[in-house]
């Protein structure tokens, strides 16, 4: 079982509503000085349509106005604490040890959720679920700073379930996971900077499935978090490649190849002509292959 993490600083609220029969959703957000994005992520969760909800934030020992959202706002957060940790997933852990929920998701500081509907529409789907599938997922909308939204990622778990074996191909943003997952594969691996997520869906996808909420854009995703700085992505695949190891895959793939090589390309062109040029260079390539511009608008 999830246990019971002690110790800081924590505040209680209460649980918005419990309805008898309705999936209980756990909502864990990480922070660290958030408060430029904050606010979007606590309108979202308060708009929401669906009152089965309980919000629990893992602060990181902010020192802007972070901590005074939180406190204006605890009538709406049912735990949150504040104090210094070793990263997100040690966050996100935790989040977990105070989890009530059957469902429970994780939605960045600088991330929110779509429209007022999505965590009813996402409840609907999931009270269909066999007690065997612990992953729900629909569609993310990429956002730039200013929130304003790029283009849609997530396709059908069918499309994308051999891919993921190599290669991180589910958003991770408002994916849904079941709490028997946590209680069969434990918690996150904290020694793991930006590909924990991957690595923990690996233990329970690479011999089962997930389940493709369709028609649901659940998150708004901003970029500008540390796996989107090009630089980063070398990272992530050194770590999703270190994941493949872990659980006995031993050859990279070639979805991860293409991954790597497009890495090094971007890396290339970061060096040779200065990020300016090489975002504009990178999004023209975009454009030939039939894809919105991403580079020059983040």
């Amino acid at each position: 079982m999830i246990g019971r993490q002690e110790g800081g600083a924590r505040r209680h609220g209460k649980l918005k509503q419990n309805e008898p029969g309705k999936p209980l959703i756990s909502v864990i957000t990480a922070t660290c000085n958030a408060a430029r994005f904050l606010p979007d992520t606590i309108r979202s969760i308060r708009a929401q349509s669906y009152a089965n909800i309980e919000w629990i934030v893992i602060d990181g020992g902010s020192t802007d106005a972070t901590l005074d959202l939180l406190k204006a706002n605890d009538d709406m957060i049912d735990y949150w604490l504040s104090e210094p940790d070793r990263g997100i997933y040690n966050a996100w852990n935790k989040g977990l040890a105070q989890a009530k929920g059957e469902w429970i998701c994780f939605l960045g500081a600088d991330d929110y959720f779509w429209d007022a509907q999505v965590l009813e529409q996402m409840a609907r789907q999931l009270e269909k679920l066999p007690a065997g599938v612990r992953v729900a997922y629909g569609q993310i909308m990429v956002a730039n700073a200013n929130g304003e939204g790029l283009y849609l990622i997530g396709e059908p778990w069918q499309q994308v379930k051999e891919r993921f074996k190599q290669v991180m191909c589910i958003p991770h943003p408002g994916t849904m996971h079941r709490r028997s997952l946590f209680e069969q594969h434990g918690k996150f691996d904290e020694s793991f900077r930006i590909a924990g997520d991957y690595e923990l869906l690996l233990r329970e996808l690479k011999t089962a499935d997930a389940f493709f909420i369709a028609g649901v854009t659940s998150t708004a995703m901003r970029q500008g978090g540390i796996s989107s700085i090009p630089a980063n992505s070398l990272l992530q695949l050194r770590e999703v490649r270190r994941a493949h190891r872990m659980h006995g895959q031993y050859f990279p793939g070639r979805f991860w190849l293409m991954a790597m090589m497009r890495v090094y390309m971007r890396l290339l062109l970061w060096g040779v002509f200065g990020e300016r040029l090489a975002r504009k260079a990178l999004d023209l390539g975009r454009r030939m292959m039939g894809l919105p511009p991403f580079w020059t608008r983040t």
